[in-house]
């Protein structure tokens, strides 16, 4: 049961990594950060990939928490 986990855990962390990097950055970030004020645009709502790749790591950030707990748990007994 402890290495289906770990296995499990292994996976589903490289497929984070992989969801997370190929989300398409956000160019202005940085001068939100430092103070810039608004420049104008407007937020508009994701949709297609980029909404996919949204609910995908939310998903797997879900599960690699969801098992590294019970990794936890079952390591401490």
């Amino acid at each position: 049961m402890y290495n289906a986990l770990l296995i499990a855990l292994i996976i589903v962390s490289i497929l984070l990594i992989i969801s997370v990097v190929m989300q398409p950055s956000k160019s202005n970030a940085a001068s939100s950060l430092t103070g810039g004020g608004d420049d104008g645009t407007v937020k508009t709502k994701a949709r297609g990939f980029e909404a996919f790749l949204i609910k995908a790591t939310t998903v797997l950030g879900i599960l690699f928490f969801g098992i590294a707990i019970l990794l936890a748990i079952l390591s401490s007994k």
